[in-house]
């Protein structure tokens, strides 16, 4: 058996000519550690004694992506066919993945900036608005003369626990040549991190890949939200340091077997990444990190018989998010090859079916908390409870941003320690 403890490091201290686009320059407003098999276990609980909130010095962050407008409505069941059908609820806020994601960053203290483009409409000026008011610098957006913004219709539907969304993207979309070199470069000046979200068309992958590539040649690390397989998307891929996946994305990507699998195939395809998650849902989260150095001495193991041996080990009856970690290993995929590195599941929180209201937004929030945990040096094992904790609280709200939580929720506080370097050893 496994024993564990905590030790804490010092810490100092439609079609037709495209609308002329414009660049928009303006500033905007502005533990309990317990162990009880094999592998390792991280469960935390709030200690009696008081803890700050950590906010990581260099915490400047860049995403591109999706900035839109939900319309959100709640349903007490989803309509069939030729129904007519009263709402129970409705709301009009800030949405799109990068939107979402780099929300989230701000309200956990992080100094993000988006690069995206917007309408100069209502709903346009409506989502510059809201991202300056809740952190966002949006002096590098683009807004176009004429055309209309990204917006979502969303339906949650409260019996079922589902949501359905109904998008239309922006017009014109972006393209190579509305990023001017001085606005990128200044986009990415002490920047920690670049984020991409997964939703981006083939004229706005362009640009991104013109960031991307301008990121990637000044050694900044890259965090990919990969969502689907389309063009370019590998041609991304192939820049990034993490990435963070849909849940059926490793399968389809990859064409394995299982998720494990999947997992392994995304390492031996992108040698350069030092992590992949997987979010799902309900289920929580896996994450397959690579070793720093192969250990030459250590077992082989098959993935997927790894998976079932530390799925049985999770403790069903915790309500709160955790993760368990397995030792490095050569982990194998049968049919597909071996890399050197460790597994890790995170649980997700269960939420009583009277708090949990909607799911829009619940993977972009847990992105957010993925990059403040990066900016702030968390352990794997601390990330994955702690970014599932973020997206949960997200859920018991209509939409994806009413629910998102500040740093110093005190619901957040079981899954932050005084120091950022605090590590998991073992004895």
């Amino acid at each position: 058996m496994a024993a564990f403890r905590l030790q804490s490091c010092s810490s100092p201290s439609l079609s037709g000519r495209s609308p002329r686009s414009t660049l928009l320059l303006h500033v905007p407003t502005r533990c309990k550690l317990t162990c009880n098999s094999s592998f390792t276990r991280l469960k935390m609980s709030i200690s009696s004694t008081p803890q700050t909130a950590a906010i990581p010095e260099n915490n400047s962050v860049l995403g591109c992506g999706m900035a839109a407008v939900d319309f959100l409505v709640a349903v007490d069941s989803y309509p069939n066919p030729d129904d007519k059908i009263r709402s129970t609820s409705f709301q009009v806020q800030g949405g799109g993945n990068a939107g979402n994601a780099l929300t989230c960053a701000a309200r956990l203290g992080l100094s993000p900036r988006i690069i995206s483009k917007v309408a100069d409409d209502s709903q346009g000026k409506a989502i510059l608005e809201e991202l300056e008011a809740d952190g966002v610098d949006t002096s590098f957006m683009v807004v176009s003369e004429g055309g209309h913004s990204t917006f979502s219709y969303d339906i949650v539907d409260s019996q079922a626990k589902t949501r359905t969304c109904i998008y239309t993207p922006g017009y014109p979309p972006m393209i190579p040549e509305d990023l001017s070199k001085s606005n990128l470069s200044s986009a990415l000046d002490d920047v920690r991190f670049v984020y991409f979200d997964g939703v981006l068309q083939e004229t706005e992958l362009l640009s991104a890949l013109v960031v991307a590539r301008e990121a990637h040649r000044r050694n900044i690390p890259i965090v990919v939200d990969a969502e689907s397989k389309r063009e370019r998307v590998d041609d991304l891929l192939n820049l990034a340091t993490y990435v963070v996946c849909s849940a059926r994305f490793p399968q389809v990507w990859t064409e394995a077997p299982s998720i494990p699998a999947a997992l392994v195939s995304v390492l031996l395809k992108l040698p350069n990444i030092k992590f992949v998650i997987v979010t799902l849902g309900e289920d929580g989260c896996m994450m397959l990190e690579r070793a720093e150095a192969e250990d030459l001495q250590s077992e082989e193991i098959d993935v997927d018989e790894l998976f079932q041996k530390m799925k049985q080990s999770i403790d069903t009856d915790a309500t709160s998010a955790t993760s368990i970690s397995s030792d490095i290993a050569k982990l194998h995929a049968k049919g597909i090859g071996t890399v050197s590195g460790k597994l890790l599941l995170g649980t997700a929180e269960k939420i009583p079916p009277s708090e949990l209201v909607d799911t829009t937004g619940a993977g972009d929030a847990f992105i957010g908390a993925v990059l403040y945990a990066l900016c702030a040096n968390m352990p794997p094992e601390r990330m994955l409870p702690f970014a599932s904790q973020v997206a949960a609280i997200g859920c018991r709200a209509l939409g994806a941003r009413a629910g998102l939580p500040q740093l110093t929720d005190p619901r957040l506080k079981p899954f932050l320690l005084n120091d950022p370097q605090n590590v998991a050893t073992l004895l």
